[in-house]
């Protein structure tokens, strides 16, 4: 058995500052933490915010840049802020020499939104302090202040939101940049009084609107009982060549307390997983994407589930697929055969090894297909495809292709470009979306099945599904990337009944239908899987709630939500890589992981 040399055993919040920076200071494990985020939110401050800029808001409209001078934690401040939202880090000391702060100004031309972080050092210095009050005229500036307070005296011509720390402690700034995106609620007003502007009794109180960073303790939990159960495990996957590596993450509460990666992109490369690498998530795209577009469609009243497929697709009201329910589609009870053959029917004809305006859908490197497949072949087989079970539960990718299509029409737009302007990009989802390699250098994706049978290539940044790569990799089954943090974001607003960043993405009403059981026959609900009430199936886990819904995918991914305990649990791997293997599923190392978490929770501090 070889050793998981890559597995991460610092944990996952410790990891902002050992990982990217060598001179700031640590943060206390386990109580220690607690206790101090606890001092840290009693004596912390925003001013200024008349304007209710802080909690940031409408994240798909700012472009933010954090800028620092003398703060040696500031490797943990934007490592927290890059959770909720892309923020480039400016080292602003570089620009007090031959570099003005004039150049600094001309450097963040491109951003609309600038963090300005200070101690009392740097609000002293009148050239730090004219760039915030010049830059705030033309820009929305927040300032993250941490000192003793006497420098507050220094910034009474900044009007721009003030958060002020009197404590300077690196958990101090977790949660400075927590609550600029409302991760952290700001709770005090000012005791003292340290000029006209910043007085006593001064103050604006926010709310807890988005995720937190935090350690299992500040839930309840001890750290060492979630993460060495989770570790031995993952590490047990990989050993027994159940998955090169994996990256699992849990929200308790509302709060990230566990994050970690373990293993290698492959076998072979020895390159670690990291929290923030992507992964193709297969039929997690069914709810992640599609289920979402269908949801905010039923709601608006665009979409009735009990309309057929004639009824919004004309090509299928020649077909046995014209009296479909959309209902039916949702729980896979339509009649509709697994899947239509794929790769194995395609002609010579059908593929070159160049794009051409006659070959222009990328499948893979050097394999393109000829323009119009889906639309000529594909579509036309999946419409005139059998009807053998009808009334029936039987799993079908074909029910998201027939959903894609109907959900297209009714929008007039792409899939993949109404999930990332509806829900993933006014959310802070950074990675989540089709396409990847557009998107993101390759080292960031993680490489899945080395295809031997269609593609003939080691499957980086294309879907491993082949129906969604002969869609050109975007379908309603399959196609979908991200990272486990986009997916926790995502699932915690579902958890939140349509809530989350002070936006209602969904009726509450939407949700529990969604992830209610629909009928007899399976324990389907529309769109998502959920719980198993036959005891032997174990179903997503032991442990789980009969409250609890989500989906896999076949690449060995998972996303579950148990409302009972207030929990999201992601697990990512590739265990299609190299070629796919059922160990991942006979180990038991996705609900076994699950349940780990439930002991956890039930074993407390």
């Amino acid at each position: 058995m070889r050793k998981n040399k890559w597995n991460c055993t610092i944990p996952a919040l410790l990891l902002f500052v050992l990982l990217h920076s060598a001179c700031a200071q640590n943060p206390p494990p386990g109580k220690a933490y607690v206790k101090e985020e606890n001092l840290v939110q009693n004596s912390t401050v925003l001013l200024n915010n008349a304007s209710y800029l802080i909690p940031l808001q409408s994240l798909n409209t700012l472009n933010i840049a954090s800028v620092h001078f003398s703060n040696v934690n500031y490797a943990g401040f934007d490592s927290l802020l890059n959770k909720y939202s892309k923020v480039d880090s400016f080292n602003g000391s570089m620009y007090l020499g031959v570099k003005t702060i004039d150049n600094l100004s001309a450097d963040l031309k491109w951003y609309n939104t600038i963090i300005v972080q200070l101690n009392n050092a740097d609000a002293s210095n009148p050239q730090i302090v004219n760039f915030i009050t010049q830059t705030q005229k033309l820009k929305n500036v927040v300032v993250a202040l941490f000192g003793d307070g006497s420098a507050l005296g220094k910034l009474n011509g900044v009007v721009a939101p003030v958060i002020w720390a009197k404590r300077e402690s690196v958990i101090a700034n977790y949660f400075s940049a927590q609550a600029i995106f409302g991760g952290m609620a700001i709770t005090q007003k000012m005791t003292d009084t340290y000029s006209a502007r910043y007085a006593a009794n001064m103050g604006f109180l926010t709310a807890k609107t988005r995720l937190q960073y935090t350690v299992p303790e500040d839930v309840g939990i001890n750290t060492d009982t979630l993460t060495l159960p989770i570790d031995a495990i993952a590490n047990e996957a990989i050993s027994a060549h159940a998955t090169p590596g994996c990256v699992v993450l849990v929200v308790k509460d509302g709060k990230v307390i566990f994050n970690k990666a373990y293993g290698s992109h492959t076998y072979d490369d020895g390159m670690p997983d990291k929290i923030t690498d992507i992964f193709d998530l297969a039929s997690l795209t069914k709810v992640t994407a599609t289920t979402m577009e269908t949801m905010r469609l039923y709601e608006q009243g665009a979409l009735n589930l009990d309309s057929t497929v004639g009824f919004y697709i004309p090509l299928a009201r020649k077909t046995s697929k014209n009296d479909l329910k959309i209902r039916d589609l949702l729980t896979h009870q339509a009649g509709l055969v697994p899947d239509v053959s794929t790769y194995e029917a395609l002609l010579p004809s059908d593929h070159s090894i160049d794009s051409s305006a006659a070959y222009p859908t990328k499948v893979s490197d050097n394999y393109y297909l000829h323009k119009d497949y889906f639309k000529d072949v594909l579509w036309p087989k999946m419409l005139n495809s059998p009807l053998k079970t009808r009334g029936q539960y039987v799993y079908s990718d074909l029910s998201m292709v027939f959903m894609k299509e109907i959900v297209e029409t009714i929008t007039a737009t792409p899939l993949q470009n109404y999930v990332v302007q509806q829900f993933y990009a006014p959310l802070g989802m950074q990675t989540a979306g089709f396409l990847p390699r557009y998107r993101f250098p390759l080292n960031r994706i993680i490489p899945t099945e080395q295809d031997q049978v269609f593609r003939h290539s080691l499957l980086v940044g294309y879907v491993e599904d082949q129906t969604a790569a002969l869609m050109g990799d975007v379908s309603g089954n399959a196609g979908l990337f991200s990272d486990a943090n986009d997916l926790a974001i995502l699932y915690q607003m579902v958890l939140n009944k349509g809530t989350y960043g002070g936006t209602q993405y969904f009726k509450p009403q939407t949700i529990d239908l969604f992830t209610t059981k629909q009928s007899p026959v399976s324990r389907r609900g529309l769109g998502f899987d959920m719980w198993d009430p036959i005891a032997d199936h174990n179903y997503p886990s032991k442990l789980a709630s009969p409250q609890t819904y989500g989906h896999t995918g076949y690449t060995g991914t998972c996303v579950w939500v148990d409302p009972r305990f207030n929990l999201v649990y992601v697990f990512l791997s590739n265990r299609v890589n190299p070629q796919v293997a059922s160990k991942l599923s006979s180990l038991n190392i996705r609900p076994r992981i699950q349940d780990a978490v439930y002991n956890a929770i039930a074993k407390g501090l």
